[in-house]
């Protein structure tokens, strides 16, 4: 089993740390403490909040007695199997790579020396894992886009990005689930919804899900 530090953060919360590393068996194994963590320490912990390679522990400082936490941490740890990849949902998400809702388009594919329609091509050709959920609910953090479309972030970034906007950076992909500033290279737009309060469950996707896009026209994109 991988080696891991555990580390105050504050004093209602611990920070464990695995190898410093963004790959799927990595993931899995945080995901398979975390759930660990959930099932064994019960209301001890007030959330259990995965990382790419980390999870922090909140607690009640007042309750809950740090070293018998960390204990408990380092038990289920070692405990953990060799083969620990969950099951996990995939998603189809319908993106309309046309240049209205693609205003970043034409920079992307420069960078990659691609046509606007290889740009749509390639990104829609990998199944992307998801990493983390943060920066807002429902923003899911996917990985790993194809080096020729993996710009760094905008050197300025827009004041408003419209819901819906499929995004590109540093080989990372997401979707932003609401209208917000944002500095990812935008290069189309779906319907669909990562984030929604109204739903029985608001956010569509979990670290350990996969994601597949898919090109639609314009007129799909509108009919949805």
């Amino acid at each position: 089993m991988t080696d891991l530090r555990i580390l105050p953060a504050g004093d209602a919360a611990l920070l464990v740390e695995m190898p410093s590393r963004i790959d799927p068996v990595t993931s899995d194994l945080v995901l398979a403490l975390a759930r660990g963590i959930r099932g064994r320490c019960g209301a001890a912990a007030r959330d259990v909040v995965v990382g790419y390679c980390s999870v922090t522990i909140y607690f009640d400082p007042l309750v809950v007695d740090i070293a018998w936490l960390e204990s408990e941490v380092r038990a289920i740890h070692d405990a953990l199997p060799r083969d620990v990849a969950p099951p996990c949902t995939v998603h189809d998400v319908p993106v309309c790579y046309e240049r209205e809702f693609a205003p970043d388009l034409d920079e992307v594919a420069a960078f990659g020396g691609l046509s606007a329609a290889d740009v749509a091509l390639v990104h829609a050709s990998v199944t992307y894992r998801v990493y983390v959920i943060g920066f807002m609910p429902g923003f899911a953090y996917m990985a790993t886009v194809d080096p020729r479309l993996a710009l760094p972030r905008r050197a300025s970034p827009r004041t408003h990005v419209p819901p819906g906007s499929v995004a590109i950076a540093a080989g990372q992909t997401a979707i932003y689930p609401i209208e917000t500033p944002g500095g990812w290279h935008l290069i189309g737009r779906t319907n669909l919804k990562p984030f929604d309060p109204f739903r029985a469950e608001p956010f569509l996707f979990s670290p350990g899900d996969q994601v597949r896009f898919r090109a639609v026209s314009r007129a799909e994109f509108e009919r949805a």
